[in-house]
């Protein structure tokens, strides 16, 4: 809803309005900032009439299978944001004597969330076992921990291994690539962005390998910048694009994989927060205007999708999957 007493300013990204497009996606990538145009809303109200329910995902796939399987799950970053959505979506698609392994570095938020799940029936009393690693992905030991959890697991009865690479750190967004002079420094990002979901996804598979009667599902949270530049976030664009690439790479070498690359869409959370920073002046406007005009998506509304592409699961695999585009 348009301000009191803020006149309309009409964008000049006309496309925004075309059936099929995604005008949050304009606003970051081709929009020249000035992005409050009531039609682009309109737009938006349109072809997302209202928020998704967590139950939709299962309305939406009534063609497809009811459930997700027997599964032995992975959900990194599931203590906030996004990977906190697809914990809570993801219990109540699993058949019992499933097991949900949660991974992040905040302990106590992950012991909040297992006392969730069980209050709202999907813990063990639901016959699904949730499993807690609190860790620091950027390091070797987490990613270890992690994939020890994946190795001492029964696999014989697992119909369904499910691998959430959710994870990410946006990066320092205050300057520009020249200023990444420090090596230790991008290594570091690189490191918990890149390196631990190539390592990560590698130790969990060589834990579940191929075999009659297994689906192997690997999901990348992607964006928008895997593919496409933007001023200021050489570090995030970089680790999505090269994040993008080394699952293409798998979903080539591995052909039985299910490969999925998600991009959400712009969500409110932390992340966003700290994007509220950027450098970049036309960027930065573009971010706090989504934001101040109530245009993101929440993490369970952009979820819901997600659960209805894994359920329907007739996406080709390493496909790169945008929200706005579903």
């Amino acid at each position: 809803m348009r301000r009191q007493g803020a006149g309309p300013r009409r964008c000049r990204t006309r496309v925004a309005v075309r059936r099929g497009m995604g005008p949050r996606r304009v606003l970051l990538s081709r929009c020249d900032g000035s992005c409050a145009d009531p039609l682009m809303r309109a737009s938006v109200r349109e072809h997302f009439p209202r928020v998704m329910e967590p139950n939709d995902a299962r309305r939406l796939a009534a063609s497809g299978p009811a459930d997700l399987g027997r599964s032995f799950c992975i959900v990194t970053g599931a203590s906030k944001g996004l990977g906190r959505s697809i914990a809570r979506q993801v219990a109540a698609l699993l058949r019992p004597q499933s097991t949900l392994v949660l991974v992040a570095r905040s302990g106590d938020k992950l012991k909040e969330l297992q006392a969730e799940l069980a209050a709202s029936g999907a813990g063990e009393a639901g016959g699904l076992v949730v499993r807690l690693v609190a860790a620091d992905l950027g390091a070797k030991d987490g990613v270890e921990r992690v994939v020890r959890e994946a190795r001492e697991a029964s696999s014989a009865d697992i119909e369904h291994l499910m691998l959430f690479n959710n994870a990410a750190s946006l990066g320092d967004v205050s300057r520009y690539a020249q200023s990444f002079t420090d090596m230790d420094e991008v290594d570091s990002y690189l490191s918990f962005n890149v390196s631990s979901a190539l390592s990560l996804t590698a130790g969990v598979l060589q834990a579940f390998p191929r075999r009659r009667g297994l689906q192997r599902t690997l999901v990348n949270i992607s964006s928008l910048c895997a593919l496409q530049p933007f001023p200021s976030w050489s570090l995030y664009c970089t680790g999505k694009a090269a994040r993008t690439m080394m699952f293409r790479v798998l979903a080539e070498e591995e052909p039985d994989l299910r490969v999925l690359n998600y991009v959400p869409g712009p969500m409110d959370t932390d992340m966003q927060v700290q994007a509220r920073s950027t450098l970049d002046p036309k960027l930065r406007k573009a971010v706090c205007d989504m934001w101040s005009q109530g245009q993101l998506l929440t993490c369970e509304e952009s979820c819901s999708k997600l659960m209805m592409l894994l359920l329907k699961d007739d996406y080709q695999s390493a496909a790169h999957m945008d929200y706005f585009d579903l």
